[in-house]
């Protein structure tokens, strides 16, 4: 059922340096925050409690955004598939985080010349000619795996492809390309995947850059996965994961408020939520006295739920504390009591061990994680625990 209102997610910018957890801080008066109007409160009610968002498909199990990790996170049940869209030189949309290719795949070996190569830099045939999958098994040996030797970037396609179940065709081992009229522009040929185990997840994407959200919304009609423009039917299973065939199939998400206003223009009726990350607020904390520091808090975290408010974005990312990521506590018990009573859900980044799902689990709407097997097990979801034979059965 369609809603004519706007579903898409945003993540904005704030972070900072104590933390409330630990503090004898009381929660800000929340009659200074505003709430949701009706029709968001409705494209809020379209999303599911408990989500298990899978972090880049996974960055610990598999190279992140590539074929294998997007597999692995469907087939082990993840509620949503995780990307970030970037650009390539003949305007195509591909899974790719940073702003450079130089950590994750061999650019420097094939393309020496380009001193801070970007998708931008290069056609999608291009960028397909790199690894995006051999810097993983350098970087984790114990992880490393020979299938993910020769992993080819994703495009935002293969991401839906695969959330519909299916997977890039291979030769002898080699994925087959998509010719039109005898010429290769860089596209491969899917089909259904042999190990798919029929869970159906939606997708989770954030747009890296600004100015995507054109072109995002040509793709997501082409694919017919646009909510408001007659999107295809998915075939879901019983106790299986069937998010791609509802209305909440697709989520945005952004660190830009720039980015905000462009979705809301072109892709107004898709949930959104504000990414919040470390913003510069130094200026304001000459000293370092704590009181001040926590005012400015205050007044930043209000004044950013506000601004979701006033522009239809129903999730806020906000980040955890604590080890691995050592990100800035933006998930505080004041703080999600915050969100919750503007009526917005929140959806925390990144969980990566069982303490930060003890810590803030309970509290918030859904996750945002590299480990989507511990998710699964911490809401007593988990089919098979097995992940080393998981992986195996998929060919790596």
């Amino acid at each position: 059922m369609l809603r004519k209102i706007g579903i898409l997610t945003v993540f904005i910018s704030i972070m900072y340096s104590c933390d409330a957890n630990k503090s004898d801080f009381q929660a800000p008066n929340a009659t200074e925050t505003k709430e949701l109007n009706l029709a968001s409160l409705i494209i809020r009610d379209m999303l599911s409690k408990e989500v298990v968002i899978a972090h880049r498909g996974t960055i610990y199990w598999a190279p992140e955004e590539t074929e294998s990790a997007f597999r692995w996170a469907r087939n082990i049940g993840a509620d949503y598939l995780e990307l970030d869209l970037q650009m390539t030189k003949d305007s195509i949309l591909v899974a790719m985080h940073d702003n450079t290719l130089l950590r994750t795949s061999n650019v420097k070996d094939i393309f020496p010349d380009v001193e801070k190569p970007t998708t931008n830099d290069f056609t999608l045939k291009e960028l397909r000619s790199l690894d995006f999958g051999s810097w993983f098994n350098k970087k984790y040996p114990d992880r490393a795996r020979k299938g993910y030797v020769g992993a080819k970037i994703l495009t935002f396609k293969d991401v839906i492809m695969i959330a519909e179940g299916y997977h890039i065709k291979k030769d002898n081992g080699e994925p087959v390309k998509m010719l039109v009229n005898g010429k290769w522009n860089g596209e491969y040929v899917h089909e259904i995947d042999p190990i798919d185990n029929q869970n159906r997840p939606g997708v989770y994407a954030e747009t890296k850059k600004l100015h995507l959200e054109k072109l995002l919304l040509k793709e997501l009609k082409e694919y017919k996965w646009l909510i408001t423009d007659n999107p295809k039917k998915i075939k879901t299973y019983s106790g299986k994961v069937g998010y791609a065939n509802t209305d909440a199939r697709f989520i945005l998400q952004t660190f830009y408020r720039r980015s905000i206003i462009q979705l809301n223009k072109y892709l107004p009726e898709i949930p959104k939520c504000l990414l919040i990350w470390e913003p510069d607020m130094r200026e304001d904390l000459e000293s370092k006295d704590i009181d001040s520091i926590k005012a400015v808090i205050k007044k930043n975290y209000i004044e950013t739920i506000n601004y979701c408010v006033e522009n239809n974005v129903e999730i806020m990312g906000s980040s955890i504390a604590g080890k691995p990521n050592n990100y800035g506590e933006l998930s505080a018990p004041w703080m999600v009591d915050l969100i919750h009573k503007s009526g917005m859900i929140v959806h925390p980044y990144t969980f990566d061990g069982p303490k930060d799902f003890d810590t803030y689990g309970n509290k918030v709407d859904g996750t945002f994680t590299n480990r989507s097997d511990l998710a699964l097990m911490f809401y007593g979801r988990l089919k098979d625990n097995n992940t080393e034979n998981l992986l195996e059965e998929l060919g790596y």
